[in-house]
């Protein structure tokens, strides 16, 4: 799915039924880069945040409370989705 889009979409409430892999190309979008991983857990760190970010697949499905966390990082740092 289109960053921006998705983006749209989850701007707009819609967390639920969204495609990790959609979620994580979202995520390298706004500048967070793979720091590590453990299993089903993802953990991502961004130059200009002090928390690392967490996602998980779920049956192929990010979770919505860390969609939530993505979305009040990506507000309170100021991120911006890269081109």
């Amino acid at each position: 799915m289109n960053r921006r889009r998705l983006l749209g979409r989850l701007l707009a409430g819609n967390l639920k039924n969204v495609d990790f892999a959609d979620m994580v190309t979202l995520v390298e979008g706004y500048g967070f880069r793979k720091a590590r991983s453990r299993g089903s857990h993802i953990v991502f760190a961004h130059p200009d945040c002090a928390v690392h970010l967490c996602l998980q697949s779920v049956n192929g499905q990010a979770k919505p409370y860390q969609i939530r966390q993505f979305l009040t990082l990506v507000e309170r740092y100021g991120l911006r989705l890269e081109e």
